[in-house]
């Protein structure tokens, strides 16, 4: 439950006719700082809550994503939200002139993707002097000219590399080093293949960064392989796994990629659940007989998922594009490949009904019924219940020339402006 406290405001006219532009524009001022410092309290909640990965409970993949779910908050915001919230902890300035309601959100929204120790006290006086227009371009321009500062383009082009190698429990490491220019296309495209648009998805690095990032490459890589031409013979690019019935009805019997490491019993199950299958009867490790291809899923029955779930089923997700076609009761198991014995779940969701210790079942009148690792049932829709209590913001007076720019919009000398925030950075801290 989200709990907002708000402080009190000048009660409205009886008659709205009867208030004087000035009263009203007094009230909307006063209401604007008084919103600016519930948000700040509110964001540090926000903040606690990431850190302590209490959106990893409901198996959701990021703090936004959870923000989307039970406080219906937009994806995009909700991640811009986290973001800002994570910075409030390194800039306590900043953090303190925004509970005291003299920052609006959209300030420091805007000073949090450049502010340094070495310049936090400078932008926070530029913050209280301009408007939210100006603030935004001053910091566009700030962040031009730190972009501009990096030299070597041609040592960091001589420099990239990308390496890759298994690791001991079948995890693949990736690491490398790329020119500005293509590390910022490659960034782009994470950012644009990050569900619903991760941007996740996402653990310095926080985990939930880095595993959202993680998610996205493997966006990326579906995305280049659903588009790429067939390969000789006809036959899309796949992934191998062998692995024996046994097995996948549900024995901790081996199972291994094809030329790759050994993988978990259960993940060979995942990935069962959706997939093409060749049968081999086997003699002393040498193959006697290969069957025919055959697809788990049917194409008119894969149709009719789509159409009945259209997205994953999971609560609070929104993904549309990647879905693998879950088998409620596993078909090795028993269970029948029929609509009713199956649901649509996006790749992350399907992971953790299989190794992340989540379940799907069929409650009453066959509604979808998911539960946590610990047995707690996971609602299917959520709502925030704001509760409003009474009482002041802050120590300080909150009123209509709180959240107001000490200058009043006048022009700015960006220039000048970004050069003394270069200067500042170079000088150090301030305090």
């Amino acid at each position: 439950m989200c709990s907002l406290a708000f402080s009190p405001s000048p009660s409205p006219s009886p008659d709205p006719s009867a208030r004087s532009l000035e009263e009203l524009e007094r009230e909307i001022c006063a209401a604007a700082a008084d919103i600016a410092a519930a948000t700040c309290r509110w964001l540090l909640l926000v903040a606690e809550f990431d850190e302590r990965r209490g959106w990893a409970e409901w198996g959701v993949r990021s703090c936004a994503h959870w923000l989307s779910w039970r406080c219906s908050i937009g994806l995009v915001a909700g991640r811009e939200h986290v973001r800002v919230a994570r910075r409030l902890g390194e800039l306590p300035l900043i953090r303190e002139a925004f509970g005291a309601g003299e920052l609006s959100y959209s300030k420091v929204r805007a000073v949090t993707r450049v502010a340094a120790a070495e310049t936090e006290e400078s932008l926070l006086e530029l913050a209280r002097h301009a408007t939210g227009a100006q603030l935004d371009k001053l910091v566009r321009g700030y962040s031009t000219c730190l972009a501009a500062t990096t030299a070597g383009a041609q040592v960091a082009y001589e420099r990239r590399y990308l390496s890759l190698s298994w690791e001991e429990d079948g995890s693949l490491r990736i690491a490398g080093r790329l020119p500005a220019e293509e590390g910022a296309l490659l960034q782009a495209a994470l950012e644009a293949a990050q569900p619903a648009a991760v941007a996740t998805q996402e653990p310095g690095l926080s985990a939930s960064i880095g595993e959202r990032r993680a998610d996205a490459m493997a966006t990326v890589a579906r995305s280049a392989l659903a588009g790429a031409q067939p390969r000789r013979g006809g036959d899309p690019c796949e992934i191998v796994v062998h692995v024996d019935a046994d097995t996948l009805a549900g024995g901790d019997g081996a199972a291994h990629l094809d030329d790759g490491p050994a993988i978990a019993p259960e993940t060979a199950r995942r990935l069962g659940c959706d997939a093409a299958l060749v049968r081999v009867i086997e003699r002393d490790g040498q193959p006697l007989s290969v069957g025919r291809r055959t697809r788990t899923i049917p194409p008119a029955l894969r149709r009719a998922l789509r159409s009945r779930d259209g997205g994953c089923r999971f609560p609070g997700c929104t993904h549309r594009r990647f879905l693998h076609a879950h088998h409620i009761h596993h078909w090795a198991r028993g269970g029948e490949t029929r609509l009713d014995n199956l649901v649509q779940l996006c790749s992350h969701h399907h992971r953790l009904v299989h190794e992340g210790g989540f379940s799907v079942g069929r409650g009453p009148g066959g509604s979808l019924a998911f539960r946590r690792r610990d047995g707690v049932a996971i609602p299917m829709a959520g709502r925030c219940e704001a509760r409003v209590r009474r009482g002041p913001v802050s120590d300080r007076r909150v009123d209509a020339e709180t959240c107001r720019p000490w200058s009043a919009g006048d022009p700015l000398d960006y220039g000048m402006a970004v050069e003394w925030l270069l200067s500042r950075a170079r000088a150090g801290p301030e305090r």
